[in-house]
């Protein structure tokens, strides 16, 4: 092929022709572009507040180690932080322009948090019933995670009587997100982050946190999706299980035959 990519018989493709003649990006367009989702986010009602973001290959927070790298708060306080306040994220956001943003669940909104492949398969097949679906965000891979889709809904919030909150192995809290490979459903005291977010090799034109669906749609009740989202993550698992077992078959034959 040599130096011919792209072209064929020495005609350029239309799609390299486009990527040729495309305007490039400049650092203040990426940075309007950045503060309008973010006060579109916060003017949806979504609370705001500064994460960490990734300098390099390691985290903004220069901690030794940190666990989840480019995904955090800045401050221990960022549930009282918090905030839709026009001027107060315009603020941030010019006092730290590479700074990722998480959004506080379980005050306006929760969120469900799936396998990217479930959360594709259910977002398919929510749609072609016509099941109302809020904002949806897409987290590419980290840390071997094979990405997550992010399904923002109304929150169930904090009942006047507490007997009516369940306790379920899908309460979802930032420290034990690894426990709850499938279907995590961020609530009180969780977050996630907003778009749009970076994350370690990320691509500063390709965000690796992105709005699929954005913040304009209204947030539906978690319970109208949990049925759909649930079962895509069964299937998940039982195919993840199935490719595993394949996998072991193959190594484990030739093997055998020594």
């Amino acid at each position: 092929m040599g130096d011919g990519i792209g072209r064929y018989r020495g005609t350029e493709s239309k799609l390299a022709q486009w990527l040729r003649r495309r305007p490039k990006r400049t650092a203040a367009d990426d940075e309007n572009r950045r503060e309008k989702l973010l006060l579109a986010a916060a003017s949806a009602g979504l609370p705001l507040a500064p994460a960490a973001y990734p300098v390099g290959y390691r985290c903004s927070c220069e901690r030794i180690g940190c666990p989840t790298p480019a995904r955090h708060p800045v401050s221990f306080a960022w549930q009282t932080q918090s905030t839709t306040d026009r001027a107060q994220i315009e603020r941030w956001a010019l006092g730290e322009p590479e700074a990722n943003f998480i959004t506080a669940t379980g005050m306006v909104h929760d969120v469900l948090d799936v396998p990217l492949a479930a959360g594709r398969a259910a977002l398919e097949r929510l749609l072609a019933q016509g099941v109302e679906v809020g904002p949806v965000a897409e987290s590419a891979e980290s840390a071997g995670d094979g990405g997550r889709m992010l399904f923002f809904t109304a929150t169930r919030g904090t009942p006047e009587d507490e007997d009516e909150w369940w306790p379920c192995e899908l309460d979802c809290h930032p420290e034990t997100m690894d426990e709850h490979p499938g279907l995590r459903w961020h609530c009180r005291g969780s977050y996630v982050l907003v778009p749009p977010a970076r994350l370690i090799g990320d691509e500063d034109e390709h965000p690796a946190v992105a709005w699929l669906r954005g913040p304009e749609h209204a947030l539906p009740d978690p319970l109208n999706l949990l049925e759909i989202l649930t079962d895509a993550c069964a299937r998940h698992a039982a195919e993840r299980e199935e490719r595993g077992a394949q996998a072991e078959h193959e190594v484990a034959w030739p093997l055998g035959r020594r």
